[in-house]
């Protein structure tokens, strides 16, 4: 893994595509470096806010050294990158996190990719580097489907929205019972609720299925414990049961997690 570094990214464009939701594009070196699934944290410029905003990476351009975050905004920190325009500096920390292991499924097999709410956006990149037959299920509060045209290129798509105005009306696993999906395998990111709903159905399909963990991350680099989970395994550095997941994660198989 390349070692993180700090560094001032330039926002090379930003929109808003649905209420409270940005795509932001950077210019960044550390482009070079990202994969599916993991992340950056972007450090506001007020001061008072304190600590990075982790956001998960979209998309990632090599060539053009540039990352892709779509993010919702939550509070101070992700309402002060919202106002940011093209030519804006920004200091990132990356790249973070161990993202989804693309070599565990096969040009023969079918992947289920899962996404809800703010989970949808890490799972783009994912779709277009993933080499077999993709069935994607993603989940929204309303008819606000953002990223369902970049997904259309990259995958059957399939939607299910809290209200039913599109698609499956309920969740993604509502969507997935509705149109009679099978997979070899799994990966999935999105609120806690959904991945354990995920989880449950991959250990009773026994299928494996590798899940990014959304949560409140402070460091974002290992050191305060702030974001950990419980794990079958004691972990090396607190040597309980439980894993970061900034460092460890954000994704884990979920066999090896207790969500």
């Amino acid at each position: 893994m390349a070692q993180k570094k700090k560094e001032k990214a330039t926002v090379l464009s930003q929109r808003e595509i649905a209420p409270g939701i940005y795509d932001c594009r950077i210019g960044t070196s550390l482009a070079r470096d990202a994969a599916p699934g993991q992340f950056i944290a972007l450090y506001p410029r007020d001061k008072s806010t304190l600590l990075p905003r982790p956001i998960s990476i979209c998309e990632v351009d090599k060539e053009e050294g540039s990352l892709r975050i779509v993010y919702r905004v939550a509070g101070k920190g992700t309402g002060e990158f919202s106002a940011y325009r093209e030519g804006d500096g920004v200091d990132i920390l990356g790249i973070l996190g161990n993202g989804f292991p693309l070599d565990k499924a096969g040009e023969g097999q079918t992947a289920f990719l899962i996404g809800g709410g703010i989970g949808v956006p890490p799972i783009l990149e994912l779709a277009k580097q993933l080499k077999c037959d993709k069935k994607i299920i993603v989940g929204y509060r309303d008819d606000h489907c953002f990223l369902r045209s970049d997904f259309e290129k990259n995958g059957r798509v399939y939607i299910a929205t809290e209200d039913g105005s599109v698609g499956t009306k309920g969740n993604v696993m509502d969507a997935i019972r509705e149109n009679g999906l099978k997979a070899d395998i799994i990966y999935a990111c999105g609120p806690m609720p959904m991945l354990r709903a995920v989880r449950q159905y991959a250990l009773e399909a026994d299928i494996p299925a590798y899940i990014s963990l959304e949560e409140r991350m402070a460091c974002g680099v290992g050191a305060c414990l702030g974001c950990v989970c419980k794990t079958k395994d004691v972990d090396a550095h607190s040597h309980v049961h439980n894993a970061r997941i900034c460092t460890d994660g954000p994704v884990f198989e979920a066999r090896e997690v207790d969500c």
